[in-house]
């Protein structure tokens, strides 16, 4: 249930009987030969597919995430800390003024963690509320069926390689990525690290064949389900 497939006063009479959404998040950024809006196409897909079943609403995905590590990738949009955190907030109020009280955030990127302590003063603040931070990609579940497919997988790998998040056309390099050095490149500027770490993928092949990504997709999509069905105050 997309909240855009609502109007208002739906959404009034839904959370007289469930106070749950779900809020996507993700980041345009760099992702190798996929497309830059991989983050986000990911987040909000299998928040979707999650909450359909149960009717939750779904809140369009929050774009634009903190990725000032690829500022130097061309397309790449990078939100600093503190504006992040200003819009995060609104957004959390928003939903509250709404009605909602059990909000799970679906995170699609790593950047984006630092919202945490955000998301526990807030609800220091709203202590009728429940949130939770959901980072689909490497929930337990998810990221184990990763691991027995191909453990060499990271950024911009085969892992993010769905028939949803391709371009027509693109590359598709022929070899495995070796592991880049983490610490090294957490250590340079945007532009020394664009020139570490080359077209972007981080570790691994760049694709696998659909069968496997369908069985990581849908262990995603069951354990996202799951945190919005369970878990809450």
């Amino acid at each position: 249930m997309r909240i855009q497939d609502m109007h208002w006063s739906q959404v009034e009479e839904r959370v007289k009987e469930d106070d749950r959404c779900v809020l996507p998040i993700g980041s345009i950024e760099q992702h190798a030969y996929l497309s830059l809006a991989t983050d986000m196409i990911l987040a909000e897909r299998v928040s979707v597919e999650a909450a359909e079943p149960l009717g939750v609403p779904v809140f369009p995905c929050l774009p634009y995430g903190m990725a000032s590590g690829f500022a130097d990738f061309p397309g790449t949009v990078t939100l600093s800390l503190r504006t992040y955190i200003g819009i995060f907030e609104d957004i959390l109020d928003s939903l509250h003024g709404s009605g909602f009280r059990r909000i799970l955030i679906v995170n699609g990127h790593g950047g984006n963690t630092p919202v945490n302590p955000v998301i526990s003063e807030w609800m220091n603040r709203n202590r009728d509320a429940s949130v939770k931070l959901h980072d689909w990609w490497r929930a337990p579940r998810t990221m184990a069926k990763v691991q027995e497919i191909d453990p060499a997988a990271s950024h911009a790998s085969w892992m993010e390689n769905f028939p949803w998040t391709r371009l027509e056309g693109a590359p598709i390099p022929n070899f495995q990525k070796e592991r880049i050095d983490f610490a090294a490149t957490s250590r340079v500027d945007a532009g020394r690290k664009r020139a570490r770490i080359a077209e972007g993928n981080y570790h691994g092949v760049f694709q696998r064949p659909d069968a496997d990504m369908l069985e990581v997709w849908q262990v995603g999509v069951e354990e996202t389900r799951h945190e919005i069905e369970h878990g809450w105050h």
